[in-house]
């Protein structure tokens, strides 16, 4: 896999895709992605990160005969229980199919208030995502990223996508809504770390698939 010279990300998510793309820019991988082949979209039934993101990245790399990488990512909130969960994008999901993050992260907030979490030390929780590497023969490998943070109200900011607005993670003042993309997910070989649950997950990938250097 220390070859790897292009890629295919398993996803429709025209957000996510343009965040993996910005990952591998530096490293001088070809991106495209399950949008761009109009590949089916795999029904997730899964109830890990793990198990989705193995769904969709099987799904891709049999359809298409190449290797395929897919992430799973979602909003945990403690003081939910977990959720959404693996359930992130169902809770954007309206009558028609479409998907509104608005009414999603409202759906979050009404919840939070329902259990009075009202006080910023109980409203923790964190972002997480899995990437999933998959070969047409089946082989797979995962990659799991973490960032920890509060959930803010009202939303701020209108850069990044999904929960983005509502998600101060730790350590700063402004939520992933508030930051540009270079700073919610950049990261670089050689960079010691990483921000974003992506970045992350990404950060490892390329140590442990890639042989980028570890730092």
């Amino acid at each position: 896999m220390t070859q790897l010279t292009e890629i295919l990300v398993a996803s429709h998510n025209a957000g996510k895709i343009a965040e993996i793309r910005d990952l591998f820019e530096p490293l001088g991988v070809s991106v495209t992605s399950a949008a761009e082949l109009d590949l089916a979209e795999p029904e997730e039934t899964g109830d890990t990160f793990e198990a989705n993101a193995a769904t969709k990245a099987l799904a891709a790399a049999k359809a298409s005969g190449k290797i395929a990488l897919s992430d799973d990512s979602g909003l945990v909130v403690d003081a939910l229980d977990g959720a959404p969960g693996v359930y992130t994008a169902d809770w954007a999901t309206l009558p028609d199919g479409a998907r509104d993050f608005a009414v999603a992260m409202q759906k979050v907030e009404d919840a939070l208030q329902a259990r009075g979490v009202t006080d910023e030390s109980r409203r923790t929780g964190r972002f997480v995502s899995v990437l999933c590497l998959a070969t047409p023969e089946g082989e797979t490998s995962f990659y799991r990223g973490e960032a920890d943070g509060v959930l803010v109200w009202p939303p701020r900011g209108t850069s990044g996508f999904g929960y983005d607005p509502v998600f101060r993670p730790d350590g700063h003042d402004r939520t992933f809504g508030e930051m540009t993309a270079e700073e919610k997910h950049g990261w670089r070989p050689g960079q010691a770390t990483a921000l974003s649950h992506r970045a992350r997950a990404f950060k490892l990938f390329a140590e442990q698939c890639l042989g980028v250097a570890a730092t």
